[in-house]
């Protein structure tokens, strides 16, 4: 989620497309075994590979959290809309997927300004009721709740889940991220939820040596310590068990658990809007 702005110069990847530029959703997809990525986006993969020979299972880790923390908010906290903001491209295991498991009925919003996460999410929505793919820039986030499409699926009188996974740590703290998440949940009632992974170098200190990877990205990466990622959540109630790594929150019964789980490289956290 970035403003467009690409790397050296080259303009609003937005509008024009360059697959020569590598973008983070499809960095992402790579890792995650996808296919929907190009060479420069590889390439940039196996660089982080290379400072990080983890990685792969990291990525599977933060995108298993995203599933444990669907299925909660659908399934035990009750809630029926939800807004994934940095959506990514499709995988196995989407939000509206999961959540709708509890409640077929559950609206789903999707946003993103990757122009291949929005092709591709489009060709999946196709004829999904309730469901809708949006482009906007996370930055700014008055422009995503004023969104028309977003507000006929959405009911702002209604508790929501908001889903950024993965995704603050391609805002910088000049763009203020804290800002950002108050923003999003200020026009909803007491009971939303927001789920949130994050990158961090706290466990393995060459997590700061791949994300300057980033710097040629369409999108630079920002890993916070664990006290600058529960800045980012001041005033919402975490839910047990806290502000954990992606494999300890709410594990499968019977998961196995890694012997370190900091080689997740995320802190991930549900927490909710009192």
């Amino acid at each position: 989620m970035t403003s467009g702005e690409g790397p050296k110069g080259v303009g609003d990847w937005r509008t024009t497309f360059r697959p020569d530029i590598p973008s983070p959703a499809r960095i992402y997809d790579y890792l995650l075994g996808g296919k929907d990525n190009y060479p420069a986006d590889r390439q940039a993969g196996n660089v982080i590979a290379a400072y990080l020979p983890n990685i792969r299972e990291a990525c599977g880790w933060n995108r298993t959290f995203l599933r444990r923390a669907v299925n909660f908010l659908a399934a035990d906290a009750g809630i029926r809309q939800f807004i994934d903001i940095g959506a990514g491209m499709p995988a196995s295991g989407n939000v509206h997927e999961v959540a709708r498991q509890a409640d077929p009925a559950t609206r789903v919003v999707y946003v993103d300004n990757d122009p291949v996460v929005l092709a591709h999410g489009r060709d999946m929505l196709h004829g999904v009721p309730n469901t809708v793919i949006l482009s906007h820039d996370l930055r700014v986030p008055a422009e995503i709740l004023a969104d028309l499409e977003l507000r006929r699926l959405i009911d702002f009188s209604d508790p929501v889940a908001i889903v950024l996974v993965a995704i603050l740590p391609f805002i910088s703290d000049a763009e203020d991220p804290a800002g950002i998440v108050k923003e999003l949940l200020a026009p909803f009632p007491s009971g939303s939820y927001l789920a949130l992974s994050h990158a961090t170098a706290d466990g393995t200190p060459a997590v700061n040596d791949a994300a300057k990877v980033y710097d040629e990205a369409t999108a630079q990466l920002h890993v916070r310590r664990r006290k600058d990622v529960l800045a980012l959540v001041d005033g919402l109630d975490l839910v047990p068990p806290g502000l954990v790594w992606t494999p300890q929150w709410h594990p499968e019964p019977g998961a196995e658990m890694p012997s370190r789980p900091a080689d997740s490289l995320c802190y991930a956290l549900v927490a909710r809007k009192p």
